[in-house]
């Protein structure tokens, strides 16, 4: 599915806007490199901000948008098919767009596009969530028992044993409800089960179907350091969220995020399996496929990976975070604190917080701040940077599966991107 082109050409401008947007959902993706098993149950069914008032300038004459223009041309060089990037703070802001909306019509991408945020979606849940911690309605060091009697049990899980900290934090051991016979991760089996959705309750049955790969320690669970990445721990802690406040997690996200901070452009899609207009079309390259498969369909699960924005929304979200606006200093500080990781992102150095990561950059001292999204046909990147000051978003409309050797070119070009846009902020 394409997107109406509302602003023709290509290049870079500068400048603010919004607009109304309608529903959609997506399928996402593990950001861990281990690609084919945990895409697979994608297709088997299983998964008031301040901004610059300059007008808009395309013209790209800048040397930071020169810079962020070469740095989207040459993500649409590793074979994405159409990217869009934006550098926002107290400069103003600066997007670049290169490659096409749809490879078939040729328009450009929309500088407003609408896409799949993906798995950046869990950094809005971990805010909603500490926002509670901060109201006294909810402790980091509550059991998945006290808020869900019995939900985790079966297999050697034990929600006992496993706390909002290590649920928000990837430390709980959980089990990642995205699995699946790789064998069928094709373009025929993602067409069959695009329209298909899944309850939390469902995604969570998937992961404790198989014990976990450990359990916190029983004297400190919320101290566990063991990290592993599973989009189980935010479907839990989505339900956390619904049991402590008796409203839908995308209520409380609405309500505490998307309505005070204006975005206009980002909302919880529910199961559709449609992205509104303006977009690009979504691609994927399979495993083993030579051509790409228009996936722009299809569903994202829900607190673990189902919001859709734009580069200026997500943007605005980031600046007011790590800027102090959505979390009270004890909670911010806490979402900070972080523990290594290995084999999630291509990055060295890279520690993960509550919801939120932390890697260095060249020209930085302080490091960015960051997590990423990836859902079928379409991989979400950004940063921030630890003052909250300025934002790099960004979208690639193309998803490589065809090898590990495509795939990490094209995300070391997007970390490159984002790394370049802030480590000179």
């Amino acid at each position: 599915m394409t997107g109406t082109n509302r602003n023709a050409g290509t290049g870079t401008h500068a400048g603010t806007g919004t607009h109304a947007g309608t529903s959609a959902h997506a399928g996402t993706i593990s950001r861990r490199t281990g690609l084919a098993a945990t895409a697979a149950a994608l297709v088997t069914g299983a998964a008031t901000a301040p901004v610059a008032t300059a007008a808009p300038d395309r013209s790209g004459s800048s040397r930071r948008g020169r810079a962020l223009q070469r740095d989207v041309e040459a993500l649409v060089a590793t074979g994405a098919s159409g990217v869009l990037a934006e550098v926002a703070g107290a400069h103003g802001r600066t997007t670049a767009r290169a490659g096409v909306a749809d490879l078939a019509a040729k328009g450009p991408v929309p500088w407003d596009a609408y896409y799949r945020i993906g798995s950046d979606t869990k950094t809005f849940t971990a805010t909603v969530a500490l926002q509670l911690v901060g109201e006294g309605r909810l402790k980091l060091t509550d059991t998945v028992e006290r808020w869900l009697p019995g939900a985790v049990r079966g297999h050697g899980n034990d929600g006992r044993r496993i706390t909002v900290a290590n649920l928000l934090g990837q430390t709980s051991g959980l089990n990642d409800y995205i699995t699946g016979d790789s064998g069928d991760f094709t373009p025929e089996g993602y067409r069959r089960t695009r329209f298909r959705s899944q309850t939390p309750q469902e995604q969570l049955a998937a992961a404790l179907a198989a014990p976990p790969q450990w359990l916190p320690d029983a004297h400190d669970p919320a101290g566990e350091r063991r990290w592993g990445y599973s989009n189980t721990n935010y479907v839990v802690a989505g339900l956390v969220i619904e049991a402590v406040t008796g409203h839908p997690w995308a209520q409380e996200v609405h309500e505490r995020i998307i309505e005070p901070l204006d975005l206009r452009d980002t909302f919880t899609p529910g199961t559709s399996s449609y992205v509104p207009r303006p977009t690009a079309t979504g691609y994927t390259y399979f495993p083993e496929e030579t051509r790409p498969t228009e996936t722009t369909l299809g569903f994202g699960g829900g607190a673990d990976g189902c919001l859709i924005s734009t580069t200026r929304d997500h943007g605005v979200f980031l600046r007011a975070l790590l800027g102090g606006r959505l979390l009270r200093p004890a909670q911010l500080a806490a979402m900070r604190r972080t523990v290594p990781v290995r084999d999630w992102v291509p990055a060295e150095g890279v520690r993960y917080g509550l919801g939120i990561a932390w890697r260095p950059v060249a020209g930085r001292k302080d490091g960015i701040w960051f997590h990423g999204g990836t859902s079928l046909g379409c991989v979400s990147e950004g940063g921030v940077t630890p003052d909250g000051t300025t934002s790099v978003t960004s979208a690639a409309f193309t998803l490589r599966l065809d090898s590990e050797k495509a795939h990490e070119t094209q995300a070391r070009a997007a970390r490159r991107l984002v790394e370049r846009a802030l480590g000179v902020a």
